[in-house]
Formats: structure tokens, sequence, C-alpha cells
């Protein structure tokens, strides 16, 4: 193999992992709002905000609201 195509398959590599890992993370819950917002109530079904929140801190928020 020549060195140019070695770099391009090691960065090419290196950004296809990134990719990967970033979809299930970021890209996917914002192509799927609506069950995003119903795993996110499930997830913070019994919690008390109160209870985990820090004085002095701004309160939480939906992440899927807009500005």
């Amino acid at each position: 193999m020549t060195p140019n195509l070695s770099t391009m398959l090691i960065f090419g590599s290196f950004i296809s992992l990134i990719g990967a890992t970033f979809y299930p993370i970021y890209f996917q819950p914002l192509m799927w709002l609506e069950e995003a917002k119903k795993e996110q109530a499930i997830n913070r079904a019994g919690i008390v905000q109160e209870d985990v929140q820090p004085p002095g801190l701004k309160v939480w928020s939906d992440p899927f609201g807009r500005k």
C-alpha cells in the first residue's frame, strides 16, 4: 500500500468511528423526537427534581423545546 492510501484509510476509519459513536447519542433522538420524548418521560418518572437539583442552579428544562 502506498503511504497516502494507508493514511487515508486510518483517518477515514477514525472519522467513521466518531460518526458511529455520535449517531445514537445525538442524531437519532433528533430524528425520532416523539420516541425520545416518551423515553425521557419514562426515565424521569420517579425523580423529584428538588432532591437531585443543587440549590441555586437553573431548573431542568425540556431539551427538545424551542427557545
